[in-house]
């Protein structure tokens, strides 16, 4: 069953909460799309299959649908959530300025779309995770797309969500592209892999474990990854890891009175951070999450937080938990629709 809720509608662009509670291994009847849609992954995982080419689709991979492409789904895993950005052609045209070269004119080549042997931005036609134009979501394109929901949240539709989107979009298109289409062994020993590190399966804590799980050689899990994500193992796993230190900041973790935990532009190791400042050092609800999610301590989650982000937890937590101010014209209350004639994830 499928249900929807219109977070926003504009002329120019809407947002939809898609929530899909099938479970079923084959493949849906074929649906065919006029609208241009960038679909996110919030939780759980299915299969696309767009002109013929088939996707794995998690948090950690999102797909661009193009007017005209046949689409079919499937959901082995069970039900998901995904966040359906749609775009009018218009406004596809005039974000020319903030997208790649490949984007410009449509996505026919994908959100950093690849098409033949030409790279661009964050996701490509074909090979890799597949299923005609996938996006590489990394952790700023997850940052975007959580404040963009939030500020859906907030109600300030015309500005700060409209400037979310564009985050999003950009962001989006910046992402790595995965390289050309690789044999379907290796694909199939990625998608192992990336299941067992979203799964956060105790032997995907290291890469030689993670290897033996999948009876490969470490080398070959690691060069097979790389040429197939565009990006190494390491930083795919410390992608996840900060999508769930952003899952825990958002829920309210870590928060405690002013002036506590690290403060911005501490990485926490010494006795005052290393930055010799006395205020608000040593979070014992940080150091807790660092130890929950692997990190070695509270310095190395800060670090690779600020590696993948730009910010510190501290800001990190600011961003995601402070609404933007309501403006006067604010959208009316979401509407539910439910049984779309048209699938959106499947």
């Amino acid at each position: 069953m499928l249900s929807a809720v219109t977070l926003v509608a504009r002329p120019q662009f809407s947002v939809a909460s898609v929530t899909c509670r099938a479970h079923h291994t084959r493949w849906s009847e074929p649906d065919v799309h006029d609208d241009r849609r960038l679909v996110l992954v919030r939780r759980g995982r299915f299969r696309r299959s767009a002109d013929g080419v088939a996707a794995d689709l998690d948090p950690t991979v999102g797909y661009l649908g193009a007017p005209g492409q046949e689409e079919r789904f499937a959901h082995p895993a069970g039900g998901d959530l995904c966040t359906s950005v749609t775009l009018a052609p218009s406004l596809w045209a005039e974000l020319g300025d903030i997208l790649p070269g490949g984007l410009r004119d449509g996505p026919g080549g994908g959100l950093g779309g690849r098409s033949g042997g030409g790279r661009s931005g964050g996701g490509r036609s074909g090979g890799g995770p597949g299923g005609g134009t996938t996006v590489y979501v990394d952790a700023r394109v997850d940052l975007a797309h959580r404040r963009l929901l939030a500020a859906a949240r907030g109600g300030d539709v015309d500005y700060a969500l409209a400037e979310g989107l564009l985050r999003l979009v950009a962001a989006a298109g910046r992402a790595a592209a995965p390289p050309e289409t690789r044999p379907a062994a290796a694909g199939q020993v990625v998608a192992a892999a990336r299941e067992a590190i979203l799964a956060d399966h105790p032997e995907a804590g290291a890469l030689l474990s993670l290897a033996a799980l999948l009876e490969v050689s470490p080398y070959r899990l690691s060069r097979a990854f790389s040429r197939e994500m565009g990006v190494s193992l390491t930083r795919y796993r410390n992608r996840v890891r900060v999508g769930r230190v952003m899952e825990r900041l958002e829920g309210g973790e870590c928060d405690g009175p002013a002036g506590y935990g690290a403060h911005d532009g501490c990485d926490g190791p010494g006795p005052h951070g290393g930055c010799g400042e006395r205020r608000g050092h040593g979070s014992p609800g940080l150091a807790a999450l660092a130890a929950d999610l692997g990190f070695a301590d509270q310095a190395h989650l800060t670090r690779t937080v600020r590696e993948h982000l730009g910010h510190t937890p501290a800001v990190l937590r600011r961003l995601l938990t402070q609404a933007p101010a309501v403006r006067r014209g604010s959208a009316p209350a979401p509407a539910v629709r439910r049984g779309w004639s048209r699938a959106v994830t499947g």
